[in-house]
């Protein structure tokens, strides 16, 4: 479904964003509410890189034992 959203949102400049989604077969809420969600997600996923980061160090530091 991200990939629907996705593509709404590169299309949107092109195409009311009403017309895409009824093309697609999705609500509008769900595609705004997806687009407001960005923010959180992306932080979440820096914050998750962030922690591979600093685990990788640490199992390198500890001679990955």
């Amino acid at each position: 479904m991200n990939e629907t959203y996705a593509f709404i949102e590169a299309e949107k400049t092109t195409h009311d964003v009403a017309f895409l989604c009824r093309l697609l077969n999705v609500a509008r809420s769900s595609f705004y509410a997806w687009r407001s969600a960005a923010r959180a997600r992306s932080a979440r996923k820096a914050a998750d890189d962030a922690l591979a980061h600093e685990i990788t160090v640490i199992h390198v530091k500890s001679r990955k034992t």
